[in-house]
């Protein structure tokens, strides 16, 4: 068994260098490991038994002396991608995989060192989940804020975490040159700019959201569609009022009630009334002033982008700013970014898309990642415009869809995420082989 700090250097993984037993377990430093009866004996015979390269498995939490189950997910190879997947405190790694991993990591990390080695351990064999309860831990538990990614005090760790996923995206053959397809911005459309705002019971926000969507001063004609998916709370009655005294504001219902938010931005891009380029503004939160649809616009035409993705402040409902404050994913370049995207957890906001674009490749009727997937699509072949200015609000408060989630709802958004991203990697691959063999 050997201790190592699963965020460290490359110094700090030289003890798993000439191990010789058939299997090694690393346990994470700073966190006691209770194991159940035979538990070893357990993860090297799924080990055998699958030929794996990294075995884990799920375990018991013990705090203030209660234990509760912590359950984790499969990984698949977009799960590997991901530097924050929860491999819980416990790993068995198969040594001749071992040894061949360590070989491939050429480059020398000051923190994403054992990320890169995961990486490379998935190339030489399976990475395998057991879904038994194998051991208890007590001390430092593993995660984070959602936000820590780009939470602008990590930004070293960030860099680092990039270049080992891009060459793990390389040995692949998944990383995609910065090469793009150009985009006809030209055509005729009933207007320039659409606001898109998906909304179920937002009664209490809703107002905000439109009315910062109306406020916008443009050179353009633009509308604001609001899907209002079937409210029960008094939303539809705030947003047919606003419709009523101003004409730029399109209210569609939907005649399905099972739609995701995936699905009601599909109905907005294929309405007669959507303009050329669709601008996300979620009913919870407001523009930072009038000029950002102005803004947004411009840079679809300065960089002939398919999507433009702004910068925001997270605030309270107040509008108040609250940490990490400015959410801008400067990590974005035009050489790496659309590669970088499939390891960390987001694009940004406020997203807006090139129409026609979308219209083709539509979102995934789902209520969480659905953005994700739109922007890993387009980016796989066109650019996508960064505007690092702050554009947007994101209020953070009790009502929002992904406040004080469960660990099961946690599980089941990275799952998601993970099979997007799993998708995504097989597509790159074989968009890669198909340039290649023409």
């Amino acid at each position: 068994m050997i201790e190592l700090d699963f965020l460290c250097s490359s110094e700090a993984i030289m003890p798993l260098v000439g191990q010789v037993d058939e299997y090694i377990f690393i346990v994470r430093r700073g966190v006691t490991v209770h194991l159940s009866d035979n538990a070893l004996h357990r993860m090297r015979q799924v080990a055998r038994m699958t030929g794996a390269s990294v075995v884990y498995s799920d375990y018991y939490e013990r705090r203030d002396g209660l234990l509760s189950p912590h359950r984790l997910i499969d990984c698949s190879r977009g799960g590997v991608l991901r530097d924050d997947f929860d491999f819980g405190h416990l790993m068995l790694v198969d040594s001749r995989a071992l040894e061949s991993a360590l070989a491939s990591v050429q480059r020398h990390y000051d923190y994403a060192a054992f990320y890169a080695l995961r990486l490379a351990l998935s190339r030489q064999g399976k990475v395998v989940h057991c879904p038994e309860l194998l051991y208890a831990s007590e001390g430092v538990s593993g995660g984070g804020s959602q936000f820590d990614y780009v939470d602008p005090r990590n930004r070293a760790v960030q860099v680092e975490m990039e270049q080992a996923c891009t060459e793990h995206l390389k040995a692949v053959g998944a990383w995609l040159e910065p090469e793009f397809r150009k985009v006809d911005l030209s055509g005729s459309w009933p207007v320039e700019a659409s606001v898109v705002i998906p909304v179920r019971n937002r009664v209490s926000t809703v107002a905000d959201a439109v009315k910062s969507a109306l406020s916008q001063e443009a050179p353009f004609r633009f509308n604001v569609i609001v899907v209002d998916n079937h409210s029960t709370d008094g939303t539809t009655e705030v947003v047919a009022s606003i419709a009523a005294a101003d004409d730029r504001v399109i209210h569609i219902v939907p005649e399905s009630d099972t739609l995701g938010i995936g699905g009601c931005w599909n109905r907005a891009l294929t309405d007669s009334q959507c303009g050329k380029f669709a601008v996300q503004l979620d009913s919870d939160d407001v523009y930072s002033d009038t000029s950002v649809l102005t803004r947004i616009v411009d840079e679809f035409y300065r960089s002939n982008c398919a999507m433009v993705v702004g910068s925001y402040m997270l605030t309270d409902f107040d509008k108040n700013p609250i940490p990490p404050g400015v959410i801008d994913h400067r990590e974005w370049t035009d050489a790496n970014g659309r590669n970088n995207a499939l390891r960390v957890n987001g694009l940004g906001a406020p997203r807006a898309f090139f129409t026609p674009v979308v219209r083709d490749i539509l979102f995934p009727d789902t209520c969480y990642g659905e953005d994700y997937a739109m922007g890993l699509a387009v980016s796989r072949e066109y650019r996508i415009g960064r505007i690092y200015d702050v554009l947007y609000l994101c209020r953070r408060w009790e009502g929002n869809s992904d406040a004080s989630l469960s660990l099961d709802r946690l599980n089941a958004n990275n799952l998601y995420k993970d099979t997007l991203r799993s998708w995504e990697l097989e597509a790159r691959i074989n968009l890669n082989r198909d340039r290649h063999e023409a």
